[in-house]
Order: structure tokens, then C-alpha cells, then sequence
């Protein structure tokens, strides 16, 4: 069984993803796992130590892949920690590389039967992947995957600022209205 129309399990929030009363929610993590910066630093901060302590026994992950730990002092019951690429030119496999982090993490999802998950802006931050091309690839990815898996029925894009926000609203009511 699959989600029937991926478009609308999907929706878009302003906030702060640490705060998200959600199943799991979905780090942007670099390939060390071991906290960094923006998003990834804010979670290991909100989590606590043993979210450190977990992921060192993770032994890091490849970029486009995710990897799951327990959420320890978060709303969320998991965090998914799904490493996008750096981006470069675009010429580099970066859009493969990030459908295939979101893909990763709906998969991890669905194995924990997570009914809501919330997203980041992967690769958006220090990694320097252009916005709305993000957009564009991570919610045809998302929404590629919900058609293929029963979990989860809810995904949400927690996104920090005005900015993000609306470059990801206006792709979205475009990607609505064209499917796939």
C-alpha cells in the first residue's frame, strides 16, 4: 500500500525542526555523522550527548545515503541523519546524489513505520546547493518514494527562514499541479 497522492501528505512549515512533534525527523548531516554546523548542530545540541554517542557507533555514512538513531531529548522519536552532496556545478551527479538521500530517509522511515517525518532544506546551507533547484529535486524524490511506500503518510519541510520558505512553496504549488 502507498500513499494515493503524495502531494497532499506533503506541506510546509516556518520553524525550527528541533521542535517538531513529528515520528522522526530528518537531519542535514555531513558524511562524519558526528554534528557540524546550522541544522546538524542545532539537532546534536537539542538532542543531547548521546546523540553524538550514537552516531560514533554509525561509523559515518556515504553521501546520498541515511543512516537512524533514537532522538534521545527531541520530540521526535528518531532523527535520520541523510548526508546531501556538496554542490559543485551541478554536473557532478549532485541531483542524483540528493534524490537519493530523501529517498533513503523515506525508506528508513517507512522501516521504523514512521508516520511523519520532517525535512530540512538539505544541502541548502554551507553545502551551497541552489534553492529552488534543491526544491525541485528533493520534493520529486519525496514524492516519488511516497508512492512507492506505505510509510510515512505526513512529511513536512520545516524551513528556518522567508527566503526558503517561499522558493519551497512555489515549487511545490507548481510540482502539485504537474505530478512527478
Amino acid at each position: 500500500m502507498s500513499v494515493a497522492d503524495p502531494w497532499k501528505s506533503i506541506q510546509l512549515v516556518q520553524g525550527d525542526i528541533t521542535r517538531q512533534d513529528v515520528d522522526a525527523i530528518v537531519n542535514a548531516a555531513n558524511s562524519t555523522l558526528l554534528g557540524g554546523g546550522g541544522v546538524d548542530g542545532a539537532i546534536h545540541r537539542a538532542a543531547g550527548p548521546e546523540l553524538l554517542e550514537a552516531c560514533r557507533k554509525l561509523g559515518g555514512c556515504d553521501t546520498g545515503s541515511a543512516k537512524i538513531t533514537p532522538g534521545f531529548k527531541l520530540p521526535a522519536e528518531y532523527v535520520i541523519h541523510a548526508v546531501g552532496p556538496r554542490y559543485r556545478d551541478g554536473q557532478h551527479g549532485e541531483a542524483q546524489a540528493l534524490a537519493s538521500c530523501y529517498g533513503k530517509a523515506i525508506e528508513l522511515a517507512e522501516a521504523h513505520q514512521c508516520k511523519t517525518v520532517a525535512f530540512s532544506a538539505i544541502s541548502c546551507g554551507v553545502y551551497g546547493y541552489p534553492i529552488e533547484s534543491a526544491a525541485r529535486v528533493s520534493m520529486r524524490a519525496v514524492a516519488d518514494a511516497l508512492s512507492r511506500h506505505e510509510y510515512p503518510n505526513q512529511v513536512r519541510w520545516v524551513l528556518f527562514n522567508d527566503e526558503i520558505y517561499g522558493v519551497f512553496a512555489a515549487v511545490l504549488k507548481e510540482l502539485e499541479g504537474g505530478g512527478l
